[in-house]
């Protein structure tokens, strides 16, 4: 997993993952420049250059629910955007954490989920029943796509049916070869 530099290969099977009939039109360099500067990131490839050359999101997807949801989105059952989301801080995780099972008293890990769900991730879609697809975007994880639900987080290749590989290219696809 490469996120410094889009491989060629990776770039042809996300065309094909997203054929013209379902892609929303792309955002173009000089935007995704200026949420990267705006954000304080630098978005990982290959997802950087499908947003500015191939696709801002698609009407279908890896989500299933609204498929891949555009850069600057949320998901319609996300809640409000109270401005908690903060990319430019690291992704909390290095390790799957399944907050149902933890014995703290929840006021205790309650600011620890939030900063899962809002801190060094853009949100890639929903799959419903409270479980969001982050793509994480500053830290350890970089890169790799994590599944957050309302139980807990965990790498998208750990998750029942994850293919092992990390990364955004093998979350979709794994998503190509199950539809």
């Amino acid at each position: 997993m490469n996120t410094e530099h889009a491989d060629p290969a990776d770039l042809d099977a996300l065309r094909a993952a997203f054929p013209p009939e379902i892609r929303r039109p792309p955002l173009g360099w000089d935007t995704v420049h200026a949420f990267e500067r705006e954000q304080g990131v630098v978005l990982p490839e290959p997802y950087r250059t499908l947003v500015a050359e191939i696709c801002d999101g698609s009407g279908e997807g890896p989500a299933d629910i609204d498929g891949l949801i555009p850069l600057t989105s949320l998901p319609g059952d996300w809640g409000p955007d109270d401005g908690q989301r903060a990319p430019e801080k690291a992704f909390p995780l290095t390790a799957a954490w399944v907050w149902e099972d933890d014995p703290r008293p929840y006021e205790e890990i309650e600011p620890l989920i939030d900063e899962v769900s809002n801190d060094g991730s853009v949100v890639l879609g929903t799959d419903g029943c409270g479980l969001y697809w982050h793509l994480i975007v500053t830290g350890a994880q970089r890169g790799r796509v994590w599944a957050v639900s309302d139980v807990g987080a965990a790498p998208f290749e750990e998750e029942p049916g994850g293919t092992g590989e990390p990364g955004f290219a093998a979350w979709v696809a794994h998503w190509v070869k199950t539809r």
